[in-house]
């Protein structure tokens, strides 16, 4: 099985978070720094170039492949603002919602700037993926 290439390193966040262009999207990063430290409790790590990881679990899967990937985080693109939700977002339909402006795939949402979504409702998701991902991986961790 092909190693995962996306790891967590030392690459200093906020070094990566001042090269983000334009203005508005490196305030909106900063402002998603505070906000994911503020639910994990966790400190920012790097992973890879351009992801800002919080936490860490170990998944395996039936497949037999395993790994460690973060809990929570996200990472500014240079169309959207990509926000993990690890979990998923099954059983979250009534929170989507509520969200605001966005699109997602199976555990990204994508956003254009954060003033398009309410912070009160991504906290929620936020907080509802890591506790599914601390019962889905218990064995794990």
């Amino acid at each position: 099985m092909a190693e995962l290439k996306t790891k967590p390193n030392d690459q200093n966040v906020e070094t990566f978070i001042d090269s983000v262009e334009p203005e508005w999207k490196r305030d909106d990063a900063r402002e998603l720094l505070t906000f994911f430290e503020k639910i994990t409790g966790e400190k920012p790590v790097m992973w890879g170039d351009s992801l800002i990881g919080y936490g860490k679990y170990h998944y395996k899967y039936k497949s037999g492949r395993e790994g460690d990937w973060f809990t929570a985080g996200f990472s500014p693109r240079k169309a959207n603002m990509t926000i993990y939700v690890m979990a998923g977002f099954e059983g979250q339909e009534e929170l989507l919602e509520q969200l605001g402006k966005y699109k997602k795939s199976v555990g990204c949402l994508y956003v254009k700037k954060l003033a398009d979504i309410d912070m009160n409702v991504l906290e929620q998701m936020t907080k509802k993926s890591i506790e599914t991902l601390k019962r889905r991986y218990a064995d794990h961790n």
